[in-house]
């Protein structure tokens, strides 16, 4: 009885120390971000209305601010896993960025540093055989992930916007990519 009563003791004073405990995501260095996930959307417009396709990707990577270590993430994204809505669509953005050709496109975030409570940066985005960079791109600091978007045309990526029935259906020449990086 009483070895008994010895280890609820021991097991309330192991529940209360170990249950205060800090989590391990408050000890990490606050120039550390770790990012667990990665998210593309293209957001556009047509003849009919708005379009919305997105791609999403488990990927894992740290960012280290104000370090000479490591402050840059880069990602290969398949064409083939943006999802539109339906089954079309999908087909149609699949035909655009020619992903039999291009089956994939890379991301690639440098020179990531504090700016205010958000960050800047620099992005390359491959797509198809071209290269879009951007300088000082605000990355949005959010309690659950890091986000940015770019303006694009599909002129500027040498492609040309998808049209249905005719012409009567047709996509705009200007879109927008918007990455969301998901912290940890």
């Amino acid at each position: 009885m009483n070895q008994r009563f010895s280890l609820m003791i021991l097991g309330l004073v192991l529940l209360f120390t170990l249950g205060s405990a800090k989590p391990i995501s408050s000890l990490i260095d606050p120039n550390t971000i770790i990012i667990d996930k990665l998210e593309i959307e293209i957001l556009g417009n047509s003849t009919i209305g708005k379009y919305s396709c997105s791609n999403s990707l488990a990927y894992r990577d740290t960012i280290y601010l104000n370090s000479n270590v490591k402050n840059s993430l880069k990602s290969e994204i398949s064409m083939s896993n943006f999802d539109c809505g339906n089954r079309i669509m999908d087909k149609d953005l699949k035909t655009t960025v020619k992903a039999t050709k291009f089956p994939k496109s890379t991301v690639t975030i440098t020179n990531i540093k504090p700016f205010g409570t958000n960050y800047k940066c620099s992005l390359n985005f491959r797509i198809t055989d071209k290269t879009l960079s951007y300088q000082n791109m605000v990355l949005k600091n959010n309690k659950e992930s890091l986000e940015g978007s770019v303006a694009v045309t599909f002129s500027e990526i040498a492609l040309e916007p998808p049209t249905k029935m005719g012409g009567i259906i047709k996509v705009k020449d200007d879109f927008v990519i918007h990455f969301t990086l998901h912290k940890q």
